[in-house]
């Protein structure tokens, strides 16, 4: 793993720079770290609410709300956990030198686009024909 590239607080990737370069794998690097410290203290507070509404509610209505809200916390947990696996999968890309590339052509994933996900594998364009041929197969 290189050094860390030096980033001024208000550094934002340009298009006018090299591609991936060091400061650009830095910031990457940073904003998917800070996100991920960011659902795993979110999974602890989900955890601790969980563990304190365990207690036994008599009112049926209070009851199942209660089992309502449970579900609810519970799917959004399992949402965070995947999440948090395609995060560490783009922190292990931009170890190995394949972040910002499309999966499927190879070409550069524009800024924006990884700025706004910086989990996305394949340009928009990519993932838009990927998504037209999924829809396709699933309503065979």
């Amino acid at each position: 793993m290189k050094p860390e590239a030096f980033l001024p607080d208000d550094y934002r990737p340009a298009e006018s720079e090299p591609f991936m370069n060091d400061r650009q794998l830095e910031y990457f690097r940073r904003k998917l770290v800070n996100w991920k410290q960011e659902l795993m203290d979110q999974s602890a507070e989900t955890l601790g609410n969980l563990t304190e509404s365990g207690r036994n509610v008599p009112d049926l209505a209070d009851r199942a709300s209660e089992e309502t809200d449970r579900a609810l916390e519970l799917r959004t947990r399992d949402r965070q956990r995947k999440l948090i696996s395609k995060i560490e999968a783009a922190l292990r890309r931009i170890d190995n030198g394949e972040f910002g590339y499309c999966e499927m052509t190879g070409e550069p994933i524009s800024l924006k686009r990884l700025d706004a996900r910086p989990i996305a594998t394949m340009t928009l364009e990519a993932q838009e024909k990927h998504e037209r041929r999924e829809k396709v197969h699933r309503e065979e």
